[in-house]
């Protein structure tokens, strides 16, 4: 581009103003500053690599030249972090985060404390604030861990529950209920 005025300052600093309207500011340290012709929007390349980019709707693009990581900041609070490895972050104004890992499998942490991942197979954790966790296998299975015991549930009906202490018990959806101590010997079975 052509340039229209130049001005050398007496810190070391230079400021071009080019025909198209954009200003270039260049500072001593090798870092410089293009503002565009319609005066909104900034591109800043620091000396180190990294490149702050300000765009008319004030959304805020930062790239880490190290890290290879873009930091994107929008009007509304939305952050989203992308990272070299593939891994995206979001961080909602309202706390909410979710993290899309390179294999695909997403975690929300909610400002509640719950936890949510969804993996690339389909199944869905889900950790509430006192550890217990709900697991939806993609086969229908369902898992219940808590503190006091595991319990899967199956599609036929079929729960089994094992405690903390080793107990098993199996109920069928035809009322059997079988109960196994911790070493499998069987103590209870109601066969009907």
């Amino acid at each position: 581009e052509e340039i229209q005025r130049e001005t050398a300052y007496p810190d070391g600093k230079v400021e071009k103003v080019l025909k198209n309207g954009c200003h270039l500011v260049f500072f001593p340290n090798g870092t410089w500053k293009k503002v565009g012709s319609d005066g909104k929007t900034v591109t800043i390349t620091f000396f180190n690599g990294d490149v702050k980019q300000v765009m008319p709707d004030q959304t805020v693009i930062y790239y880490y030249a190290d890290a290879k990581t873009t930091h994107t900041t929008y009007s509304d609070g939305l952050e989203i972090l992308q990272f070299s490895n593939g891994q995206i972050e979001k961080h909602y104004p309202d706390g909410k985060k979710e993290i899309t890992f390179p294999d695909q499998t997403i975690k929300n942490l909610f400002m509640d404390g719950q936890e949510e991942s969804i993996f690339p197979d389909g199944t869905i954790v889900r950790t509430q604030r006192d550890g217990s966790k709900t697991i939806e296998f993609n086969n229908g299975q369902r898992e219940l861990h808590t503190s006091q015991f595991k319990r899967r549930e199956y599609p036929d009906g079929t729960v089994k529950t094992v405690y903390v202490n080793g107990q098993q018990e199996t109920k069928y959806v035809s009322g059997r209920v079988r109960v196994k101590d911790k070493d499998g010997n069987i103590i209870m079975d109601t066969k009907l």
